[in-house]
């Protein structure tokens, strides 16, 4: 098993975890947050924010192995009901192209308006 502490370019952990594991074939990632790892500011916008954290997911992806082509399932937690439609619009920017398996729900999160997590297949020996 691997563990990717934090990926060049995405926000430090806010605690003590991996950002991603790999173990055997797949890639467990941690939840990203929309949060720029260079200047630790969020974006304004919910739309902004939902593009920032499906970059800093798929700079966890690249620095495990894999990118947003092998992931097979996706977490959404989003803050309010009403975000849904603005983020399956930018989710399908980064994913669209082969959705995978999906939950999204809506819950309460500390201090930003959405978070997601993965699971992906290794593409190549890290």
């Amino acid at each position: 098993m691997k563990r990717i502490p934090a990926a060049s370019g995405s926000p430090e952990p806010v605690g003590p975890y991996s950002q991603a594991v790999v173990s055997g074939n797949l890639v467990f990632t941690a939840g990203q947050i929309p949060v720029d790892g260079a200047t630790g500011d969020q974006p304004d916008s919910f739309e902004e924010q939902a593009r920032q954290t499906l970059r800093n997911l798929e700079s966890n992806l690249l620095a495990a192995g894999s990118d947003l082509d092998h992931v097979i399932k996706v977490n959404g937690y989003l803050t309010d009901p009403s975000q849904l439609e603005t983020y399956n619009r930018i989710y399908m920017e980064f994913l669209g192209h082969a959705p995978p398996a999906r939950t999204t729900v809506c819950v309460s999160l500390w201090g930003v308006a959405l978070e997601i997590d993965c699971i992906a297949e290794l593409v190549t020996k890290t």
